[in-house]
């Protein structure tokens, strides 16, 4: 992976120059010289509970009162971002009433009238979101506002554009230094006289496209959540070099061809996102939507070998199995223990899932679902194969071996980790296949292991899905909402159902998962099968 951007003493001296100049009143300009436009739809149900003060963003809730962006207590860094970043303007766009451009007029007023905005006000992705967002939204809520408004608002995207261009190259080496880089192209398009830092965002843009993808297309978080927002960033700085004359560099085209192959190895049946590492399913609309802001990528699906998210496909069957290395750190913001979980649908039902997440929400909650236990996966001990961590992930497997083979009808991935060798001197090993007609997948897991170890493996379900224990009490019934039936059935273990917890979608919801108990003093080697009844 190429190295970290630079920094160091340059920024400090560059960002010590902008606090001075920044103690002027800067003169922006009358109005954005060149119209922008917010290409992302909002969601009006959101946007109306803003209006009545409540926030709510990646499954937290934020109370909005007049001194919110001085600090919301207790509020994670994610949820703090949002709200800095005003992207919640699309769903007061949504919304579209006298009351929605109050709000937001009222609530950009505040936040330039804060004193002393908390840090990550200033911090790249927040500045950059919310230059995009002022100018994508400015005839939204700006255009019709009075004069001392509007030149409080403009003066406002010259004064945080200065900080920005100064605080490059952005520190963050996640998806949020592109967000931060857009922030910049959409402020240098719309007010090239007072903004005069397109060149020092390309400069910048080059590197940083090199460095956050693999060479599959997949963004190095190898989280389809921050995948989708990545390649939104792409697209828009597309359109805003277009939209200001300018031709988008070549490097620029070609990762946003491979981030939309990829993206599309990235969905079920349903259009939806698969759920890995801090995603959620995300609306089908708005998946085609940034697909086809891309430009759709023709020919076959991305593999993601390098990224080592797998996805085996036949008939009406989807298979995606996360079988690479955790994000290292640094990129890790969203990484979860799920090495070697899996997901599979069958036409437009998810039958067997993870179990989704609350990155933005505070409490146990965000740190339980990103735990070996919230993955259909195998777990040892009920002890998670990598160390979950506020910020990211501690300890966390070293190696992953994976190999992909088809034979005899059937395409398989093989794959092995060693997250539990230093706890418990065991490596996972789990083979998972896909019959070519797409009606029966076959699983594998092994523990090798000098001690034997208690174990479960864990099928968590959708929450459309309902689960029955057959008469035999070996065989799992399940029915998915298309009517379709399917069987789990196991040799080595005996199935029990249990209660279970689903975030992939906007609330969270209760669902059922199928539980395969291993035991200590029992075989460490257990088959299974879910075939279509």
């Amino acid at each position: 992976m190429p190295p970290a951007p630079p920094g160091g003493l340059g920024r400090q001296a560059r960002a010590w120059v902008t606090r001075m100049r920044n103690l002027r009143p800067a003169a922006g300009p009358d109005a954005p010289a060149i119209a922008l436009r917010d290409p992302w739809p909002g969601d009006p149900a959101r946007g109306a509970r803003l209006v009545k003060g409540e926030m709510e963003f990646g499954g937290a809730v934020l109370p909005v009162h007049h001194d919110v962006f001085a600090g919301a207590a207790g509020a994670t860094r994610m949820l703090r971002a949002h709200l800095h970043g005003f992207t919640w303007l699309r769903d007061l766009r949504a919304l579209g009433t006298d009351a929605a451009r109050s709000r937001a007029r009222a609530m950009a007023l505040d936040f330039i009238d804060t004193p002393k905005p908390e840090p990550t006000a200033y911090a790249p992705d927040a500045a950059g979101a919310r230059l995009a967002s002022w100018l994508g939204h400015y005839d939204f809520f700006a255009a019709s506002a009075d004069d001392d408004f509007r030149q409080a608002l403009m003066s406002r995207m010259v004064q945080d554009a200065r900080t920005l261009a100064a605080a490059l190259p952005a520190e963050f080496l996640d998806g949020r230094a592109l967000t931060g880089l857009k922030g910049l192209v959409a402020a240098s398009v719309a007010m090239p006289d007072h903004v005069p830092y397109l060149s020092r965002a390309l400069k910048f843009l080059l590197p940083e496209l090199a460095r956050q993808f693999y060479p599959d297309g997949c963004h190095v978080e190898r989280s389809p959540a921050a995948h989708l927002l990545a390649l939104r960033d792409m697209t828009e700085m597309r359109a805003l070099l277009q939209a200001g004359g300018k031709a988008p560099p070549a490097e620029l085209v070609t990762a946003i061809e491979h981030a939309a192959a990829a993206l599309r190895a990235l969905r079920h049946g349903d259009g939806g996102l698969a759920l890995f590492n801090g995603s959620k399913e995300e609306l089908p609309g708005l998946v085609d939507l940034v697909l086809a802001q891309a430009g759709r990528a023709r020919g076959a699906l991305a593999p993601l070998k390098p990224s080592g998210l797998f996805r085996l496909a036949a008939a009406k069957s989807v298979l995606l199995m996360d079988a690479g290395l955790p994000a290292p750190p640094m990129l890790d913001r969203f990484a979860h223990a799920g090495t070697l979980g899996f997901e599979f649908s069958f036409g437009k039902d998810r039958l067997v899932v993870n179990c989704g997440a609350a990155p933005a929400l505070a409490g146990d909650w965000a740190q339980l679902l990103r735990g070996t236990a919230a993955h259909s996966t195998l777990i040892i001990a009920d002890t998670s194969s990598s160390e979950i961590r506020e910020t990211g992930l501690g300890h966390r497997p070293r190696n992953v071996h994976v190999a992909r083979e088809d034979t005899g009808g059937v395409a398989w991935i093989e794959a092995s980790h060693d997250g539990w060798a230093d706890s418990f001197g065991a490596i996972h090993h789990r083979r998972l296949g896909l019959a070519e007609h797409g009606e029966e997948l076959q699983g594998e897991d092994l523990i090798e292991s000098t001690t034997p170890q208690p174990f479960v493996i864990r099928f968590h379900l959708h929450p459309n899905v309902t689960a029955s224990l057959a008469q035999d009490g070996e065989t799992v019934l399940l029915r998915a909402p298309s009517g379709l039936g399917f069987r789990l059935r196991a040799e080595g273990a005996a199935p029990r159902i249990e209660s279970g917890v689903y975030f992939g979608q906007a609330e969270p919801r209760r669902a059922e998962q199928i539980v395969l108990p291993g035991h200590q003093d029992g075989p460490q080697h257990i088959k299974w099968w879910i075939t279509k009844a």
